[in-house]
């Protein structure tokens, strides 16, 4: 597999006074005519900086590296991390909604005069809405005439390159442009991590909870985002305040960039390096369907302490 880097000297300022300086780090870049300034914003990403007033660099090298699929100890690995909630009968996603039901619609007792002695099978039945565990909306959701789960491409869906926005603890509801400024989501799948989960289960669940401005959402369209996700029980703001309004929504599936609510697990993977994946079945004249989200984050062996999944120091 080939994967591209950048070597840079980093020169630093926060806007509390603070500064930091580097020479020789490495960084993964989505390809080799990276820009300076997409260079800075994957810098700050890959780092998890925050308060960042400007950001210098100098002996910006681009090269490409091949790196087997498999090899000795110290060669990089992957692992799976779990990103959807569980599924199960009469359980509350999204409150108001009607519950799944599941039930039998073949016993493997009365399959067994079908088949040859010792021979049985269950074929299970579920009943339910769309909107249900963790889900993948597409353009159809919001409008008519729009793209369904059918139609939509695999390369919106499955194996993209994620950058994970992390405003959970900060005690705001709101993730707005500036906590997006700092990354380049072009081509990637814009993980909110909110810390909404929490509540999943809960009649707090959808209370007062974290959801994407408007604002926000058309600087990701700007920027060319391939998928967004959250942790929480809407992108939008779903309290009375917002009128019903729903920008977000609105604004992503025009551009025919899909969207995953229900997230969980988005603490264990880190700001950049992780692959992600929610891939519903296709379905005709169907907007919204649950998906097993997922993401594969590459790590080393632990004595190998001088390479990380997103940036690598110079050796």
């Amino acid at each position: 597999m080939q994967q591209y880097r950048a070597e840079l000297n980093a020169d630093v300022t926060f806007t509390t006074g603070g500064r930091l300086q580097a020479q020789g780090l490495r960084v993964e870049v989505p390809h080799l005519e990276v820009t300076e300034a997409d260079l800075a914003m994957i810098l700050v990403g890959s780092l998890g900086l925050r308060d960042v007033e400007r950001v210098e660099l100098s002996g910006i090298r681009t090269f490409a590296e091949t790196t087997p699929p498999a090899g000795p100890p110290g060669s990089p690995r992957l692992r799976f991390v779990e990103l959807s909630h569980v599924i199960s009968g009469g359980m509350t996603t999204y409150p108001g909604m009607p519950a799944p039901v599941v039930s039998a619609h073949l016993t493997w007792e009365d399959s067994r005069p079908q088949y040859a002695p010792g021979t049985e099978f269950s074929l299970d039945r579920i009943e339910m809405v769309g909107q249900t565990g963790t889900y993948l909306d597409t353009p159809r959701h919001r409008y008519a005439g729009g793209t369904d789960l059918a139609g939509m491409p695999l390369e919106r869906l499955a194996d993209l390159p994620a950058v994970v926005v992390r405003t959970a603890g900060s005690g705001r509801r709101a993730v707005t442009e500036g906590d997006l400024e700092p990354y380049a989501v072009a081509g990637h799948a814009v993980l909110l991590h909110t810390g909404g989960d929490r509540g999943w289960g809960t009649p707090d669940y959808a209370t007062d909870a974290p959801y994407l401005t408007g604002e926000a959402a058309a600087l990701l369209v700007e920027r060319g985002a391939a998928l967004v996700g959250i942790d929480s029980v809407n992108l939008d703001d779903n309290t009375p305040a917002a009128a019903g309004e729903r920008p977000a929504h609105t604004v992503l599936l025009a551009a025919g960039i899909p969207i995953v609510e229900h997230l969980t697990g988005l603490g264990n993977l880190p700001p950049h390096g992780a692959r992600f994946t929610a891939a519903p079945p296709r379905i005709t004249a169907f907007g919204t369907f649950p998906v097993r989200a997922f993401a594969q984050v590459p790590y080393y062996e632990p004595h190998d302490h001088n390479r990380s999944a997103g940036w690598m120091p110079s050796r």
